[in-house]
């Protein structure tokens, strides 16, 4: 692979739920094809085998198309912590590393999350481009959780997502 940067996007959020709740949606697959990387009628497989040295996996059919996320869990602390690896083999040889932590509040939690993503450089780019390239992926990263984690806190505080049309 050529050479590759990083950079890091940090996210906070709060749900009026025990943590437990939270914690829960990032590990049982019912509740990973609701909201990560997917929508529950276009999710196609929804795995995780929730323990450290785990692996789970997310593949959505979309337009024709799946895309498949997957990676393992490195690090399990409930219902306070969990670090995880993320790759979509089908773009990219690069492995993202995340890491969620739920902190108790008195009137639900807090999860912070945080994501170390991989960016892989082609040959010559300039500085100019590394840091063009760099923002791209750092906000196109945030819009993605921004939708995702919209879905999640419907999910944790109701039971249902509303899905945009």
């Amino acid at each position: 692979m050529a050479s590759i940067s990083t950079t890091t996007l940090t996210m906070t959020r709060r749900f009026e739920v025990a943590p437990e709740k939270v914690f829960e949606a990032w590990l049982k697959p019912n509740l990973m094809r609701k909201w990560l990387f997917t929508m529950e009628h276009t999710n196609k497989i929804a795995q995780s085998d929730g323990k450290v040295g785990g692996n789970w996996e997310i593949v959505d059919h979309r337009e024709g198309k799946d895309y498949r996320a997957t990676g393992e869990y490195l690090e399990i602390i409930p219902p306070t912590k969990m670090v995880l690896t993320f790759e979509m083999p089908q773009f990219s040889e690069t492995v993202d590393k995340m890491m969620v932590v739920i902190e108790p509040l008195e009137d639900g939690c807090e999860m912070t999350f945080t994501q170390e993503i991989v960016i892989p450089h082609e040959e010559g780019w300039t500085e100019k481009e590394v840091k063009k390239v760099e923002k791209e992926y750092y906000e196109g990263s945030e819009h993605g959780w921004n939708l995702m984690f919209l879905g999640l806190k419907q999910l944790v505080e109701t039971g249902n997502i509303n899905y945009p049309s």
